[in-house]
């Protein structure tokens, strides 16, 4: 099946400190996006199946960051406690504890250092 979802752009207004918030909570480096200015990609390109959904850090005020709306959740790769530790270390905030949702696993809210609410998945 494919995905419904191909593509978020997390808005921000300062690239440095959000590729450097990413790069911790991800454990991933975070590199610019080849041909653009100010776009970083969180899935460095090559580094996947075409298919994986992704995201990336768009600078510009024409997209407000918010904690109200749309939330796009990121993968812990099996380790939530890890990522909402490292959110905290890399300067965000957590929003929501982690919670058990039944046919979904477990689920988290932080707010990064833009502004906006991620949500952190794990599954069950």
């Amino acid at each position: 099946m494919a995905n419904v979802v191909v593509w978020a752009d997390i808005p921000v207004l300062d690239l440095e400190r959000a590729r450097a918030f990413y790069a911790h909570l991800l454990g991933t480096p975070v590199e610019y996006m080849p041909g653009t200015e100010g776009v970083a990609l969180l899935m460095p390109p090559g580094t996947g199946d075409p298919m994986d959904v992704s995201a990336d850090l768009a600078l510009g005020q024409s997209i407000p960051s918010t904690t109200h709306g749309t939330t796009i959740y990121l993968d812990s790769k099996g380790d939530i406690d890890g990522m909402l530790a490292r959110a905290v270390e890399a300067g965000g905030s957590i929003l929501a504890e982690k919670a058990f949702v039944d046919k979904v696993g477990w689920l988290a809210h932080v707010k990064d250092t833009e502004g906006n609410r991620i949500g952190i998945h794990q599954p069950g």
